[in-house]
């Protein structure tokens, strides 16, 4: 993995919000709306985070997977890398990148636990969707996350007692045991929620990192001003992303199992 973030592909490949916003045009001629485009892309996130749960992988396998699904989309259209089996095998190709190796008849196995039958891919479809994918990527498959960031600057302001605030975790529980671990859990919930939005295809980790913390600094009201000001970092960009963030739960709570079903059934259906 690259050293340093600035001269990674990670950074060259940055999006605008425009460009991550653009549905296919083949998307597009089934229906699939920006709206949907979202939706599906969150829901395959926790699709994820599910699948990486039973194999017990790291979070960062997990990160890593969904960054990697969400630069698919942004050249590829779901009509024809189909979203069921991009995630998986979005995944399984991550574990190797992060060096956490997942057997692919493993992965097929809880495929078939959590999917309905006629999703159920074999071994034979993850591998040939996964070099689907790394031509999709270019072959590039570094990809730098908020979670050092975090870490480092919590405690450059001094705000350790921040990782107490109760946050959305979406991928915790059995891959999680000890006291420790999940401390450090409440610590990085709120960077793990950001994942399921497409922020790290847009901003630098440490920008989403710094909006997580200006979020939580906000609800633990906690005086953080001056060392932000000291950080020489634009505000507004760390503001707007927070505020993505925000109306990112709010707008999860409207979200019906209809219209997550509806928006399925845009896709085409598995021949």
């Amino acid at each position: 993995m690259a050293a340093n973030f600035w001269t990674s592909s990670h950074y060259k490949q940055l999006l605008e919000q425009e460009e991550v916003d653009m549905v296919h045009p083949l998307d597009k001629e089934k229906g699939i709306t920006l709206e949907d485009f979202k939706l599906l892309k969150m829901q395959m996130a926790n699709y994820i985070g599910r699948l990486a749960q039973s194999v017990k992988v790291r979070q960062r396998v997990v990160a890593t997977a969904i960054s990697y699904m969400r630069r698919v989309y942004t050249r590829k259209a779901m009509t024809e890398y189909d979203p069921r089996l991009v995630a998986p095998t979005s995944l399984y190709l991550a574990a190797k990148a992060e060096e956490s190796t997942v057997q692919a008849r493993l992965l097929v196995f809880y495929i078939k636990k959590l999917c309905a039958e006629e999703y159920r891919y074999d071994i034979k479809d993850i591998l040939e969707m996964e070099m689907k994918i790394l031509e999709a990527l270019n072959y590039y498959l570094v990809v730098f996350h908020p979670y050092r960031a975090l870490t480092q600057l919590l405690q450059d302001a001094n705000l350790n007692d921040l990782t107490q605030l109760s946050c959305m975790i979406p991928f915790a529980d059995s891959m999680f045991r000890t006291k420790k671990v999940l401390t450090l859990l409440f610590q990085l919930g709120l960077v793990n929620d950001t994942y399921k939005m497409d922020l790290i295809l847009i901003h630098p980790p440490h920008l989403i990192a710094l909006a997580c913390i200006y979020i939580a600094s906000v609800q633990k009201d906690k005086e953080t001003t001056t060392w932000f000001e000291e950080l020489r970092v634009d505000m507004n960009v760390v503001k707007n992303i927070s505020m993505e963030i925000l109306d990112f739960y709010d707008n999860q709570r409207s979200i019906s199992e209809e219209r997550i079903t509806a928006a399925f059934n845009k896709l085409p259906m598995r021949s």
